[in-house]
């Protein structure tokens, strides 16, 4: 494998990185050129809204190839380029050999929710302390552990005593959720996604976990449930709001995930109406944040 690095104008990556790509580059990625230095920007922004910048002002740019004839080739036809005037090309290395999946595997590790219920890679042995583990490989679909929003789902499970209880995730991602609420006593799991992928992940894992989970798309929820998960992001959970509530059974929680602090009363408000009312003309309190961490939260109604 052969790498090609150029230095850019952030107006030209993304038309330089096109024409990488037509160069049949078999990957292409921007780093910050000032990275590590004083003139290093940082680039963030959150879920829903717009980054405060597009890019930044040097780009580096490392295109891989196959073979070195072609990397050299790449560099030569992009040179004479008028939209190439501002760059530089750094020059052509060749990779050394790794073994990437080792390489890869390396980055992720067991992740405790409790002292003893983790979420555990299957090339990873289990911390000794491990008394209820989830195996999940991280890359399937969204939802490894790693993230506040699954932590703080998880950790919510761990607190509860759902033997025998019905239970729904909706919107599913990698089943990690079902799969907790499983390993944690539930008895009849529905797990639902929009996605086809999603489903087939969840499917997987609930094998590998050796627990029965029921996934499949969304219209396959059916009737109400002791617990409805929803670790989705803001604005589909208000979408959702009669939706998830109507599966909520008479002292039945609803468990939301992928909330902002700034987004908790735009829920409160969402959830309001849909609360007050039920199921079955039940009535709630109101939508509480119940958890916190790194910015997101965790929030809970119980029906009553």
């Amino acid at each position: 494998m052969f790498e090609l690095k150029l230095l850019c104008p952030q107006d030209e990556v993304e038309t330089i990185s096109d024409a990488l790509e037509a160069l049949d580059a078999v990957s292409v990625s921007v780093e910050d050129a000032d990275a590590h230095t004083p003139a290093e920007q940082a680039l963030f922004g959150e879920p829903g809204m717009p980054p405060p910048q597009e890019g930044w002002q040097r780009s580096r740019i490392v295109a891989l190839f196959l073979e070195e004839a072609a990397a050299q080739e790449a560099s030569s036809l992009l040179t004479p380029q008028d939209f190439f005037a501002s760059s530089i090309i750094l020059g052509v290395s060749e990779l050394p050999d790794q073994d990437w999946v080792r390489l890869t595997q390396s980055q992720f590790e067991p992740v405790a929710i409790t002292p003893s219920f983790w979420v555990v890679p299957s090339w990873h042995e289990p911390p000794q302390e491990a008394r209820t583990i989830i195996r999940l490989d991280p890359g399937l679909a969204f939802g490894t552990g790693t993230h506040p929003t699954t932590r703080m789902c998880l950790r919510w499970l761990a607190g509860q005593n759902l033997s025998g209880l019905r239970v729904l995730d909706y919107g599913c991602g990698s089943g990690i959720l079902a799969i907790g609420a499983s390993k944690m006593g539930a008895v009849s799991i529905d797990a639902v996604d929009i996605d086809e992928a999603a489903v087939q992940a969840t499917r997987l894992n609930a094998q590998a976990n050796q627990v029965q989970i029921n996934a499949g798309l969304p219209q396959q929820a059916q009737g109400t449930y002791n617990v409805v998960l929803a670790n989705i992001l803001a604005s589909p959970l208000k979408v959702l709001a009669p939706l998830l509530v109507s599966h909520v059974a008479v002292e039945g929680y609803l468990v939301l995930a992928g909330i902002l602090e700034r987004q908790a009363d735009e829920l409160k408000a969402a959830y309001a109406a849909c609360l007050q009312q039920g199921h079955a003309g039940a009535r709630a309190g109101a939508l509480e944040v119940t958890d916190s961490e790194d910015g997101w939260i965790l929030m809970t109604a119980l029906l009553q």
